[in-house]
């Protein structure tokens, strides 16, 4: 087997300019802001110190232009929402201040953004920025959890004193789990059950809507009808105040309202823009995608910290002689420890491309015209993106950051060496702005033809009865780099040697053939299964395994894409090899994780099999040299490394 060579110098600097994309010059704002700016992690503070810490840290990001990068440019912000999610990632040294910077001016104060109209931005938004007017996003309840649209938190409009009624019927419908409840929030966005009164002395429910809900005084004080409650400390984040926020009766005028999708009037009729409850639902859930996106990019910035700190702790610390030499080697010279990093190393960059092209897509699509996308078609492959990619990253942040910290042993278990208050603030990432399975499922639902055009509940049922009733097709699209992927693939080689493992085309086209062969077997699995008298949710519950295996393996396919889209875009030849190299890794460690289905489904023979293991060895080997070099190339901010095994402070011990 021929592995292709590894240039044995590259440009670091030129690496980081085409990492760093379309917002370099952003990223490099941040860095330089974070250089004089020290903005350390609460690590050993108690509760309600770490709160106070982050919450004066806070205080100092909102003097700064970080914050102000996505707001509209009419109340004094840039009016880049790309930009914004790329300045928000690069505070994952400090997760507890990048969360509750989400919460402040990502959800609060994009939902004030997004679901709001001109009286609401012009009474709140530089009140959200220089955080004057510090906000909840209160959305999760406790019985409800994913299932946002049966939220049982109603609002109910009374037209006698123009006002809506904001209740929550049953502990079910608490607020749990949000974000400044505990103790900074004044205002919540609440989403409710919008209830409007009918001519018979009734109401009409027009499904979940947003209000501006005060439940704190200038003086802290819970406001009349408001309970509040603290979620108590966490395994990690707890500079974040997480609370839970209960409503009896509370009375708020009906200008409350985020009216951009569905307004009442004073008499307590109700119009929308947007006709059916569902759609309406899905559009306005729709607008408030940046913050899954921001969660996916943190998670992938949080993991590059720990491989740095992994990588460089590696490097230099020394164990065993070399019977050759008598010498100590390095334990990043041993395969196995390159095998516990390296893929992961590649998988990082793969999805750091990933994530610039979502990036680039929700800023675009932002921009652009509603007219461009009448159908609201390329708006659903945006949050069919957004959740795949976040359920992935994130995985791969819980995997990763364990594998670092066993990679530094006894150190790696130090709090001063990051890696275990990394792991224990990322940890939540799986299951907050969506756990990751439910996420999953919403992939699948948007490969199965017809439903891109379809507005139905969410979960399990909806879409069983949806399978049950329509036929059922798949369809596999390229998602970048078209005709450059399409050129790949047509020339790629059929014969069955080992030096194709390193062709690109026939890497995209294993890739491409596992997401159409599982595609095509949920299909028929739905259409049998739902045939005759079968229960529509026991159909889907049957196949949920194969479902979430579709939506892995087409995520899988869509970053391998961006990959070769962002290799194209890299103008420094050296750095263009090493990165081909990393691409190769990626594809065959995920082969080799997957060659079970791979053998099953004879894609491979039993020898290539064995060449894939061989390939990435290789791969490992070859790019040990630049290892450091190359994750450092990401630009992680230097004061978020501060641990003592990767400054050179200390030798370690093990």
């Amino acid at each position: 087997m021929r592995t292709p060579s590894i240039p044995a110098e590259f440009d670091p600097a030129k690496l980081r300019e085409s990492l760093d994309g379309r917002w370099g010059e952003i990223r490099e704002r941040v860095r330089g802001f974070l250089e004089a700016e020290p903005l350390p992690t609460g690590d050993g503070l108690d509760t309600e110190s770490h709160r106070a810490h982050t919450f004066e840290q806070l205080r100092r990001l909102a003097g700064s232009e970080i914050v102000r990068i996505g707001f509209p440019v009419e109340y004094g912000g840039s009016g880049d929402r790309g930009g914004s999610v790329v300045a928000m990632e690069m505070l994952a040294g400090n997760l507890s201040l990048m969360v509750k910077s989400g919460v402040q001016w990502g959800l609060f104060g994009g939902a004030v953004t997004a679901l709001g109209t001109e009286r609401h931005h012009r009474e709140h938004l530089r009140a959200v920025m220089d955080l004057s007017e510090p906000g909840c996003f209160a959305m999760t309840e406790t019985g409800h959890g994913s299932d946002v649209q049966h939220l049982g938190t109603t609002a109910v409009y009374e037209p006698e004193t123009a006002e809506f009624v904001v209740h929550t019927p049953d502990e079910s419908a608490r607020k749990d789990y949000i974000g400044n409840a505990a103790r900074d929030g004044r205002t919540a966005v609440v989403f409710a059950q919008l209830h409007t009164p009918t001519s018979d002395g009734g109401t009409e429910n027009h499904g979940v809507h947003a209000l501006l809900v005060p439940i704190r005084d200038g003086d802290g004080n819970p406001m009349p009808g408001v309970r509040l409650s603290d979620c108590g400390r966490k395994a990690g984040l707890n500079g974040v105040d997480n609370g839970r926020i209960a409503f009896d009766r509370v009375r708020v005028p009906r200008q409350a309202l985020l009216n951009r999708y569905g307004d009442v009037a004073e008499d307590g009729s109700y119009s929308s823009p947007i006709e059916g409850v569902n759609k309406r639902f899905f559009t306005m859930l729709g607008t408030l995608i940046t913050g899954r996106v921001s969660v996916a990019g943190t998670a992938g910035a949080a993991t590059k910290l720990s491989l740095e700190i992994a990588l460089r702790y590696g490097d230099t610390r020394r164990q065993f002689t070399n019977p050759r030499t008598g010498a100590e080697k390095p334990v990043l010279d041993y395969l196995a420890h390159q095998r516990k990093l390296l893929p992961a190393l590649a998988t990082s960059f793969a999805l750091h491309f990933a994530q610039e092209e979502l990036v680039t897509t929700l800023h675009d699509l932002h921009r652009a015209s509603t007219a461009d996308d009448p159908e609201g078609r390329a708006q659903r492959e945006l949050e069919s993106r957004a959740a795949g990619l976040k359920a992935v990253t994130t995985w791969h942040a819980t995997r990763t950051i364990q594998d670092c910290r066993e990679a530094c042993g006894g150190s790696g278990y130090l709090a001063e060496n990051q890696l275990a208050g990394l792991k224990a603030d990322t940890d939540v990432f799986t299951t907050f702005e969506g756990d990751n399975t439910v996420l999953l499922q919403l992939v699948a639902k948007g490969l199965l033809t017809g439903y891109r055009e379809s507005f139905d509940e969410l979960g399990t049922l909806g879409m069983a009865r949806y399978v049950a009733d329509q036929f059922v097709g798949t369809v596999i699209e390229r998602t970048a780099a078209r005709s450059l992927i399409q050129r790949l693939v047509d020339a790629s080689p059929v014969r069955d040697d080992e030096d194709a493992l390193f062709d690109r085309g026939w890497q995209l086209r294993m890739f491409e053939d596992r997401e159409r062969h599982v595609l095509d077997g949920v299909a028929r699995r739905l259409r049998r299964a739902g045939s005759g008298d079968a229960d529509p949710f026991e159909v889907f519950n049957d196949a949920q395994d194969h479902v979430l295996r579709a939506a892995r393996v087409h995520i899988d396919r869509v970053v391998l894409e961006a990959f070769v889209a962002g290799i194209e875009r890299c103008a420094d030849s050296a750095g263009a090899v090493l990165l081909e190299r990393l691409c190769d890794l990626y594809v065959l460690s995920n082969i080799e994780a997957d060659r079970g289905w791979f053998l099953e489904h004879e894609r491979i023979s039993a020898r290539r099999s064995k060449s894939v293991t061989e390939a990435v060895n290789a791969l490992c080997r070859g790019l040990r040299p630049h290892a450091v070099e190359l994750v450092a190339a990401f630009g992680t901010p230097r004061q978020w490394l501060s641990a003592p095994i990767a400054t050179g402070e200390q030798p370690g011990t093990r």
